[in-house]
């Protein structure tokens, strides 16, 4: 079929009846003026029949006549609600399909995705993590520093460590360290508070936990091998709690070392160390493990033991763990202030 003009019409475009060509506006306008209209002259336009604008008359099957506006429109309408309303009920079947998969999801995003632990491996990810912690810390540290038997870090270490402190401490900040008695004139802690200024504590034990690095109290690091090159970084509140009741518990127990400290008395001719070995002695620990709980090296431990034998009148170990029961200088209680 040709125009007017003798020219062949463009080739329809599906469309739907929100958006309607331009043709079909134009025959629809024209079958609604005139009542009628042919069969063909509304093959430009098949998108009429489709969407019931047109349809067959009664009478005559070539000719077609127009739907009322207002009749086409709520057709069209209802077609479309029919359409959303199956929608939705595709969606609620979709939900309730996925449903029990979501909430077996969000049991496991809460197990294992809210990390509370995470492992750190090597001393310069471990180094550069609590860097970055400390940044953010306002309030308060607390560490624990037990002696190490491994060779210490390099002076560097140290020296980055401490600029990292007054860092804190020119916030504002607080520091709280304990360390054993074994510690209390190693150089590299003296060095360390010859230089600090600001709010800055220490105080001694002669035992301690492992290391411990506790920040506002809302992240810690802790040791995850003996070597220390493996570290957990630790979020967990439960455990945050534990950490800081220890440290306060152990902080109260010990010997102030900085900023002014205190000796611990000798009493009845036994000193303060001759104690904690002699509380090791009576649990049955051997040389070694006293020397290795105490932070000494076992030559030392023996010398401590030879004097606390010599003061108790001991000829032999058997004996000396007999004396030090009866003597009750397990029982004196010492002044932590």
């Amino acid at each position: 079929m040709t125009g007017p003009e003798g020219r062949r019409p463009a080739a329809h475009t599906p469309h739907g009846a929100e958006e309607l060509c331009a043709e079909g506006a134009r025959l629809y306008e024209r079958a609604l003026r005139e009542g009628r209209l042919a069969v063909t002259e509304a093959e430009p336009a098949p998108c009429l029949l489709d969407f019931g604008l047109l349809h067959p008359t009664i009478d005559d099957a070539d000719l077609l006549q127009p739907a009322p506006p207002l009749l086409a429109l709520h057709r069209l309408l209802r077609t479309t609600g029919h359409r959303i309303a199956a929608e939705r009920q595709r969606e609620a079947l979709l939900v309730d399909t996925f449903e029990p998969f979501l909430r077996l999801d969000a049991c496991h995003a809460t197990a294992s995705t809210v990390h509370t632990t995470t492992l750190l491996s090597g001393m310069p990810l471990i180094n550069a993590t609590i860097t970055r912690a400390m940044a953010d810390t306002r309030l308060e540290i607390l560490c624990i520093q037990p002696h190490s038997t491994h060779i210490g870090p390099p002076p560097a270490v140290h020296t980055e460590a401490i600029a990292r402190d007054q860092a804190f401490l020119d916030r504002g900040g607080r520091i709280r360290t304990l360390y054993q008695h074994t510690l209390r004139y190693a150089p590299t802690v003296q060095a360390r508070y010859e230089r600090l200024r600001g709010d800055v504590e220490a105080r001694t034990l002669d035992e301690v936990t492992e290391r411990l690095i506790l920040l506002d109290r809302t992240v810690a690091f802790i040791p995850a091998n003996k070597d220390r090159t493996l570290a957990l970084e630790i979020r967990h509140p439960t455990l945050l709690r534990y950490f800081a009741t220890t440290f306060d518990r152990l902080w109260h127990l010990a010997t102030p070392m900085y900023p002014e400290a205190v000796r611990q008395p000798t009493l009845n001719g036994v000193t303060p160390r001759q104690r904690a070995i002699a509380t090791l002695l009576v649990e049955g620990h051997t040389d070694a493990v006293i020397a290795d709980r105490l932070g000494m090296n076992i030559r030392t431990a023996r010398v401590h033991i030879a004097k606390l034998a010599a003061v108790l009148g001991s000829e032999s170990r058997a004996q000396l763990g007999y004396l030090i029961a009866r003597s009750g200088i397990l029982d004196q209680e010492r002044d932590p202030t």
